[in-house]
């Protein structure tokens, strides 16, 4: 899988996802987050595009130490040529966050001088 550096020094790739088993995957660019540790942070605006369907909510702590719950979505995510079905966390953010759960078994690397992501 290959993705970029962006201006702002993110790593960024783009998975494949679809609200249920019949829609059509739909490419979303995710910005790598190797300090998160779950799969997604999905945007709200994304969530309501897509049509996720909302399942719970999930306690999370954040940089600062403080402790928040947040609203989770299912959907399926095409991986490495399998479908997983995979809780998202919706956020209020403007890029969606791809974590270490997904990174997991795979090797990424990161050339901030060619501007190239690899994940393999």
């Amino acid at each position: 899988m290959k993705g970029i550096v962006d201006g702002a020094r993110r790593a960024l790739i783009e998975v494949q996802v679809r609200p249920g088993q019949q829609q059509p995957f739909v490419p979303l660019g995710a910005w790598i987050d190797t300090a998160f540790n779950g799969s997604l942070v999905v945007p709200r605006d994304d969530i309501e595009r897509l049509g996720l369907r909302a399942t719970s909510t999930t306690e999370a702590i954040l940089a600062d130490g403080a402790t928040i719950e947040l609203e989770t979505f299912e959907c399926n995510l095409e991986w490495f040529g399998s479908l997983y079905r995979i809780q998202v966390i919706a956020s209020d953010s403007r890029l969606p966050l791809l974590g270490t759960s997904l990174l997991a078994g795979h090797r990424l690397m990161v050339d901030y001088g060619s501007g190239e992501v690899t994940l393999d």
